[in-house]
């Protein structure tokens, strides 16, 4: 797949992606009215007869270490009012590792953990300890949870879609 997320092709399955299709798909309960839910989805290229590619969303959920697969996490406000300093925070399956620069989300900003969810920074304020012992920046093989912190209020009855990149462990 190539390595940005937003253009050609690549943008394109990865705009056209349903999270209610057969893919495995989690829904938490409600907090403040915004329901959250998500879906891992596997990405297929197929190579085509005149050299190019295309890519589509699989089936099935089940990868192999080549694979590239796609998170997705939909959020709706199901409430009747306006939801103010909305947080969607998605935890990075521990069978995969994220991908360096592919979290996407509508108007909000991106910050990750590693350490399960406790605190959450920018990438390079982000520090993990080595199998030395040392202190080092983390990787992004290193995060644990995705939080995208929305720039405005969600409007009652609005839906978004946020999403990130992963390959299996």
């Amino acid at each position: 797949m190539p390595a940005g997320v937003g253009g050609g092709v690549a943008g394109a399955v990865l705009l056209g992606l349903a999270v209610t299709g057969a893919a495995e798909q989690a829904v938490t309960a409600a907090r403040d009215g915004v329901i959250v839910s998500s879906a891992l989805e596997r990405v297929v290229a197929t190579p085509t007869a005149d050299g190019g590619v295309t890519f589509a969303v699989a089936v099935g959920t089940v990868a192999s270490h080549a694979d590239q697969l796609i998170y997705s996490v939909q959020f709706t406000n199901a409430s009747e009012h306006v939801v103010d300093a909305v947080r969607v925070t998605s935890p990075v399956p521990a069978d995969v590792k994220y991908v360096a620069g592919s979290a996407r989300g509508p108007g909000s900003r991106t910050l990750f953990s590693v350490d399960h969810g406790r605190t959450f920074g920018e990438p390079d304020e982000l520090v993990v300890v080595a199998a030395d012992g040392m202190d080092r920046v983390a990787a992004a093989a290193d995060y644990t949870h995705v939080r995208w912190v929305l720039d405005a209020p969600l409007d009652a009855g609005a839906t978004g879609i946020a999403r990130f990149r992963a390959v299996p462990r």
